[in-house]
């Protein structure tokens, strides 16, 4: 039986294997406090911390709409940066701090903000904000974020992985 934290460490796992394919070396942190993983990229000789959720598949949108998937995050974010994952998909968007908070689409009372889309196909639609679709979130695809964020040209090319 898989549990929270089975998908929550395949979450983390994923974020890892795909920053280490992009060339950033990153460690698990085994203490609950707020940051899930330190990522260290040549590039801007700097380390960064990340927090990750996790999702192991999209669900319907208020049980029974289109599929949809959806990461609680608190509003006092202690990571640099929010690395949230779908693993059905094994994929991995990540933002600044900032920019979750600023992209969340819910915020409660009790300090905890939500980020969510709708995952089914559509073109990125500049300046709409609501809802979103998988389509307006490639840009933080971690993928495309890594020149700005890690201090890295992009993603190898293929000729680059046959060589490794």
């Amino acid at each position: 039986m898989t549990t929270s934290q089975h998908i929550g460490a395949a979450g983390e796992l994923l974020v890892q294997y795909r920053l280490v394919k992009l060339g950033i070396d990153s460690a698990r942190l085994t203490t609950d406090s707020g940051v899930d993983l330190v990522a260290y990229a040549p590039g801007s000789a700097s380390a960064s911390t990340i927090q990750v959720k996790t999702q192991a598949v999209p669900s319907p949108s208020g049980g029974k709409g289109a599929l949809s998937v959806g990461f609680f995050f608190p509003d006092d974010l202690r990571a640099e940066l929010l690395a949230v994952t779908l693993l059905s998909e094994d994929v991995v968007w990540l933002f600044t701090r900032d920019e979750a908070r600023a992209l969340a689409q819910q915020h409660n009372r009790r300090g905890v903000r939500q980020l969510y889309w709708y995952m089914e196909p559509r073109p990125p639609r500049p300046g709409v904000t609501s809802p979103r679709h998988a389509g307006d979130m490639a840009p933080y695809l971690l993928e495309q974020r890594i020149g700005e964020l890690f201090g890295l040209d992009g993603v190898p090319s293929s000729a680059d992985e046959a060589a490794e």
